[in-house]
């Protein structure tokens, strides 16, 4: 027991620091189930409406892969089929962030040694922020149990504890990955592109299956999830599947942790070139970045070719549904149904690449606690053009992912390129301003820079979700990208986009003001 000393202050210390960020993640996840049901009871108010959306979905391999089979009529379950593995990949990207964080993050930064130097067990740390990933995954299924009882109780567990199981077992694999990774950066990549894989897995055996039952499915815990049937005949053996995983990659991870030494892993990074090949700020942000603008940019292809194929069939889908078309038009514009089932995608997209400019520019405040910032501006290096190099990797990154899934949409639908190219473009502005905003609180108050999640978070709950709650649309109004006009199919409003380019040119001017002058963490 004397590896576990400690572990309680560790765990209260992994709390305070991610009393912001995680709250508004696992926030985002439960509403965004809880409150599906009123949503969809708007949508399918009669029993022959929802067995009509069972043939559809039956019928339709696309929207299979997209969200899955659906088992049942009830309210409850087509909450689940309709959010569940989404609710499931928040779940896991919650887990797996958290861990990561407080393992390979806090041996990066130096702050591990210093901790292990006192009264701390070797595997304090690592039990510290697993059971902070627990605690994260059990309000979570708390919160998705109370909220959908009044639909069912024992649907409602099985769902909550379906997402605790997602989260948790991609948490513990972020625990094995980041003893084996000498980079929290690729420690969050690798994890992120297994969790990836499993969509992918799952996609593929629904596309084939209109039962849950293909090979495919079973092999990804996106699969399980589905397969436990929520308010469709539970099958809570499916459970065990989710315990078994999780206690075997714990395991792991323990006996790891106790065979390496501080600081090290078991695939140490490869040694670069004898002669340094990177002549400018630029460069090494791009040679610190290039790979995740590269995983960000096959993701938002690969998404764009999907939704691009599913737009014939949305208009099958929603049939004479007004209720439907009323939301897909709400986030879309008013405009014909595939027209605005287009808009509705781009902009769904355009609130995910939020989140990578986030990521992006908060790789200066990394870079800044790593200690990897302080050779850099030893030399005749200025802080705006080290700055200048991650930021153009941001911004400019988000631009690329944007057009790439642009010229999916394209492959996908096989229409002109133009138009969607311009749609995707529009979203890049309300990407900035988000992207502004993360650029401010690293400049001004570097300590609260994290907090930049929850606004993403904030803006992904509101465009995702405002709608199909019909929320007004004062609310609507907080996020950037619901001044941006909706197209393709609506007319271009150049005041708004000038008006948010400006915002986030103004937000980037004063964080780097701010950089400027404060201190740098050395």
């Amino acid at each position: 027991m004397t590896s576990l000393v400690g572990t309680g202050v560790l765990l209260r210390f992994n709390l305070r620091r991610d009393r912001i960020a995680t709250p508004v993640w696992v926030a985002v996840t439960a509403l965004m189930v809880i409150s599906m049901p009123g949503t969809l009871k708007g949508l399918y108010s009669t029993e022959a409406e929802r067995a009509d959306l069972l043939h559809q979905v039956a019928a339709n391999s696309s929207f299979r892969a997209l969200i899955g089979p659906v088992f049942d009529d009830s309210l409850g379950a087509l909450t689940a089929w309709r959010v569940g593995v989404y609710a499931g990949l928040l779940a896991a990207i919650t887990g797996l962030l958290v861990v990561v964080r407080h393992t390979r993050d806090e041996e990066e930064s130096g702050r591990h040694e210093l901790i292990v130097s006192g009264m701390v067990g070797r595997r304090a740390s690592l039990t510290a922020a697993l059971l902070a990933a627990g605690v994260a995954s059990g309000v979570l299924a708390l919160l998705v149990t109370a909220g959908l009882a009044g639909q069912g109780t024992a649907g409602a567990l099985a769902l909550g504890l379906g997402l605790a199981g997602v989260g948790m077992l991609f948490a513990t694999m972020a625990a094995v990955v980041a003893q084996l990774t000498e980079s929290a950066r690729l420690a969050r990549g690798l994890t992120a592109a297994a969790l990836g894989a499993a969509f992918v897995l799952r996609a593929a055996g629904d596309s084939s299956s209109d039962g849950g039952s293909s090979v495919l499915t079973w092999l990804s815990p996106l699969g399980w999830l589905e397969n436990l049937r929520p308010y469709a005949d539970e099958r809570w053996w499916v459970l065990l599947l989710f315990a078994a995983a999780i206690l075997a990659q714990g395991a792991l991870a323990y006996a790891l942790t106790g065979r390496r030494d501080l600081g090290l892993s078991f695939l140490p990074t490869r040694p670069g070139p004898p002669t340094g090949l990177l002549g400018s700020a630029f460069a090494l942000a791009w040679r610190l970045q290039r790979g995740s603008v590269l995983g960000w940019s096959i993701g938002f292809f690969l998404a764009g070719v999907v939704y691009g194929g599913l737009t014939e069939g949305a208009a099958d889908l929603v049939g004479d549904n007004d209720r439907a078309r009323e939301i897909f038009e709400r986030m879309g514009g008013q405009s014909g149904l595939t027209d605005a089932f287009l808009a509705s995608m781009i902009g769904m997209l355009g609130l995910i690449a939020a989140l990578y400019v986030v990521a992006s520019v908060l790789r200066l405040r990394g870079e800044e606690t790593s200690g990897g910032a302080e050779p850099v501006l030893a030399n005749a290096v200025g802080r705006l053009r080290w700055a200048a190099g991650h930021l153009t990797i941001a911004f400019g990154g988000s631009v690329l992912i944007m057009l790439l899934a642009g010229l999916g949409f394209a492959v996908g639908y096989g229409r002109e390129v133009g138009p969607i190219l311009g749609a995707c473009l529009v979203q890049v502005t309300g990407v900035w301003v988000v992207g502004g905003l993360t650029v401010l609180l690293h400049g001004l108050v570097p300590r609260a820079s994290t907090a930049a999640w929850a606004v993403a978070g904030a803006v992904l709950l509101i465009g995702w979700i405002g709608p199909a709650l019909d929320a007004p649309q004062a609310v609507l109004d907080l996020s950037p990208f619901g001044h941006l006009p909706k197209l393709p199919g609506g007319g271009m409003e150049w005041g708004p986009v000038l008006l948010l380019l400006l915002v986030a040119i103004g937000l980037v001017g004063a964080g780097l003001a701010g950089l400027r002058r404060r201190d740098v963490l050395t």
